[in-house]
This record gives C-alpha cells, sequence and structure tokens, in this order.
C-alpha cells in the first residue's frame, strides 16, 4: 500500500514539471533530417522573409541554410511515402522532386538563381565526393580493400556484356532497331553519366555519323537520366532484400573479413579521434583532391579517379597513421549524415533537366532500359556471389555503372544507405564510363 502511495506521489512529482526548460528541451529534440524543429521553423521564415523582401544572397552561409532546408525536406518526403520509403525514395525525391518544380516554375526565381550559381560555381559535389572517397577508403580494412579492388572488375566487365546484349536484344524485339538501341540507349546507360559519358559520347557520334551533335545529345541523355533512376530503385530494392536476408549483405562492405589469412595483421582505427585530428583529416581529403585534379591536367584521368588510385596507394602503403584514419571516418561520417540530401536537391535543380526525362518515357524505351540496367546487377549479383563476395553490395556497384555519373552514385548509395561503397562505384562509373565510351567510338569509326 505504502508502495503504490510512494508510486503515486512521484506520478503527481513528474505531472507538476515545468514545462521550461525540459519540455522545450523535447521540442528542441524533434528534428527535419538532422535541424532542430525550432531551427527549421526559423530558417524557413528567413528564407521566406529574403525571397519577399529582395534578392537572395549568394553569400555560403545562405546557400548551405536553403540546401539543409530544402534537401532535408525533400528527404522526409520521400522517407514518409508508404512502401517508396523502403526502397530509397527520400534519395528519389530529394533528386527529382526539386527538377519538377524547377522546370514548372513552382520555386521562386530568386532561390532557384542562387541555388544554381552557388552549385555550378562551388562545384562542391567533388569536395562531398573527396570526403567519401578517402574516409572510406581510410576507414576500410587493408587487407578486405586490396581483395576488394582486384575482384570488382570481373562483375563489372561481365555485367556490362550481359547488360549490352540483353538490352540491344530487348530494344531490337520492341522495334527500336539494333544500331539505335545499342548506340543511343545500352552505351549512354553505361558511358559512365553526362559529363563524362553522354557529351562525349554525343561529340564522337557527331564526327563519325557526320550529323550535329545537339540532336545527339538531346537522344542520348534521356537514356542516362532513366538508367540512374532504374538503378536507384533497384538498389533501394536490394537494400530491403538486404534487411530481410542479411546473409546476402555486407551493408557497404563489399567481401566479408573471415576471407583474410589468419596471419594478415587487423588495424585498429580509433574510433573517436579529437578535433585536429578530424580537421587534418578533411585538409588530406582536400590535398588528395588537389592531386586528381593535376592528374587530370597532367594526364587526362579524370580527378576522381586519380585521387581514388592516390588514396588507395596511401592505404595500402600505410603512409597515414591509424589515429589519421580514425579522422577520416569522422569526416565520411559526417559527409554522408550532413551534406548527402543538400547535395542531392542541388543536383535536382542545377543539374537535371525534367522535360529530358519526360522525353524519353515511353514504353518501349523504359522497357529496354529497365532490362539493361537489371541484367547489369543481376549479372554482378550473380558473379560477386560466385567470387566470394556480398552478391548484393557487388550489385549495387554494378548499378553506379549505370548511374549518372558522381551525381548518380551519390543517389543511388544513399537510396540503399551504402555510401561506403564510393570507391568501388568510382570505379565502376569512371573507368567503366570511360572504356564504355571509348571501345564504343573506337569500333564505330571502324566500322562506319
Amino acid at each position: 500500500m505504502e508502495r503504490n502511495g510512494e508510486l503515486s506521489m512521484e506520478a503527481r512529482k513528474a505531472e507538476r514539471v515545468p514545462f521550461w526548460p525540459n519540455g522545450w528541451w523535447a521540442i528542441v529534440e524533434l528534428r527535419v533530417g538532422i535541424i532542430p524543429l525550432p531551427i527549421y521553423v526559423l530558417l524557413v521564415g528567413l528564407i521566406i522573409a529574403f525571397v519577399v523582401t529582395g534578392k537572395v544572397p549568394g553569400e555560403i552561409s545562405m546557400a548551405i541554410a536553403v540546401l539543409v532546408v530544402c534537401g532535408f525536406t525533400c528527404a522526409e518526403i520521400g522517407k514518409r511515402l508508404p512502401f517508396f520509403r523502403k526502397i530509397g525514395a527520400g534519395a528519389i525525391v530529394a533528386t527529382f522532386l526539386p527538377s519538377a518544380l524547377a522546370f514548372h516554375h513552382l520555386l521562386p526565381v530568386k532561390l532557384l538563381t542562387m541555388v544554381t550559381t552557388f552549385t555550378n560555381v562551388s562545384n562542391f559535389m567533388y569536395l562531398f565526393i573527396a570526403s567519401i572517397i578517402v574516409g572510406s577508403i581510410f576507414s576500410m580494412d587493408r587487407y578486405v580493400l586490396i581483395r576488394g579492388f582486384v575482384k570488382i572488375f570481373v562483375p563489372l566487365a561481365t555485367g556490362s556484356v550481359m547488360a549490352g546484349i540483353v538490352g540491344t536484344a530487348v530494344g531490337t524485339a520492341l522495334g527500336l532497331g539494333t544500331q539505335h538501341t545499342l548506340l543511343y540507349i545500352v552505351v549512354p546507360i553505361m558511358a559512365g553519366g553526362v559529363g563524362e559519358g553522354a557529351i562525349p559520347l554525343s561529340m564522337g557520334y557527331s564526327e563519325i555519323l557526320n550529323v550535329a551533335q545537339g540532336p545527339v545529345f538531346a537522344q542520348v541523355l534521356p537514356s542516362v537520366m532513366i538508367g540512374s533512376l532504374s538503378a536507384i530503385l533497384f538498389s533501394g530494392l536490394l537494400s530491403w532484400l538486404g534487411e530481410k536476408k542479411p546473409h546476402l549483405t555486407g551493408n557497404g562492405m563489399l567481401q566479408p573479413e573471415a576471407d583474410r589469412h589468419s596471419d594478415a595483421p587487423k588495424e585498429e582505427i580509433p574510433s573517436a579521434p579529437d578535433v585536429n585530428t578530424v580537421a587534418a583529416a578533411a585538409i588530406t581529403a582536400i590535398s588528395l583532391y588537389l592531386v586528381g585534379l593535376l592528374c587530370h591536367r597532367l594526364l587526362g584521368l579524370p580527378a576522381p579517379v586519380a585521387m581514388l588510385f592516390v588514396a588507395v596507394f596511401i592505404k595500402i602503403g600505410r603512409f597515414v597513421s591509424p589515429n589519421l584514419q580514425g579522422g577520416a571516418r569522422i569526416v565520411y561520417q559526417f559527409f554522408s549524415t550532413a551534406v548527402t540530401y543538400p547535395l542531392l536537391f542541388a543536383i535536382g535543380t542545377a543539374m537535371t533537366p525534367w522535360d529530358k526525362l519526360m522525353a524519353a518515357i515511353n514504353v518501349p524505351n523504359v522497357i529496354t532500359i529497365v532490362c539493361t540496367v537489371a541484367t547489369l546487377m543481376a549479372t554482378g549479383f550473380v558473379v560477386g556471389k560466385k567470387l566470394g563476395m556480398y552478391p548484393i553490395d557487388a550489385a549495387i556497384v554494378n548499378a553506379c555503372h549505370s548511374g549518372q555519373g558522381g551525381t548518380g552514385d551519390v543517389a543511388i548509395l544513399t537510396a540503399c544507405n551504402r555510401m561506403a561503397l564510393m570507391p568501388f562505384a568510382q570505379i565502376a562509373t569512371r573507368i567503366g564510363g570511360a572504356l564504355t565510351v571509348t571501345v564504343t567510338l573506337l569500333v564505330l569509326s571502324r566500322l562506319h
């Protein structure tokens, strides 16, 4: 009886707890993405005030505020869609909703101009990719990294060949024509995106076939975009499958650590480095990206690929301390958590033409594109499993070969929550895309 009295007294005391500050703190802990709810409301009010009262400032603080609010708002919408939230709807909505809004003039012009200008001038996507690549490589197990880089080319090459055969056969059967299907649908899907794929491909077609580049580019671009969207959806489905059958996925690891030899030493990377170490890791990532830029200028190698190989060389050669590797892991975690959705919003607004995407949505095109991407990923799944890799993660890396370049890699890996696969995704996108474009143009020039 006394015990019940004590409980009721405690309950009455709990009921009398004042709103301030505990109740307010509970509200502060409610978040839209990473943004505390009161700060979210404040930022929305400030953005509206700037739009209404005049030009939206182009300084970095304003750009960050707009991208963070809009990016996480779109992501929250996607994450609340029934069923689709389980297959990467957050990434899809954050990328394609702003594209549709921009095309239909539903975003304020002042806001759209600021976002587009900031995205194109700052090129901050490459800072994101640099931080993700360096952070994920440095935080990987060295032995697993070596084995993974050697193995990944097998499912990638096999998948490319099979996707080319199946995609061309499907397009031909649907009346699109063998040459048209191969050159304007299948090859662009695996060409490595827009800047590194569709543009050089259309330039090559223009010179070899003696046609204007503009119409050619307009034909190949939709295949790139719908291919990337298909890869995002399929990767989300594979992520959902991984939740049901966890033995099929490493959740961002390409192969089991159990594959290591017993005498291979395991590195101990600190999980909580100090702030100075995190800052040192961030400037290390930036430095390696600048090395990649210089390699691009001197050798013509894409900057992310050059940076990727330099980072792998540094990791394998043990040129960075475990402490600095721990700092790189924190940098990676920060960018993957805080920057991904704002970046996707920027990509959708400034780099994704909604009208081109809609123009290619007809039944034969879509079926051909979906079959090409599905074959590429299914081959990666099967071959990856045969080689002792996690089949879901191998298939997702293959999916990046059909993505919209670096932007597609970000969207695909976000949809399946496997940003740690970014180094392998870059191999699939950059190297796989470059080889696809080179081989296609070389063969076409010989046959024409």
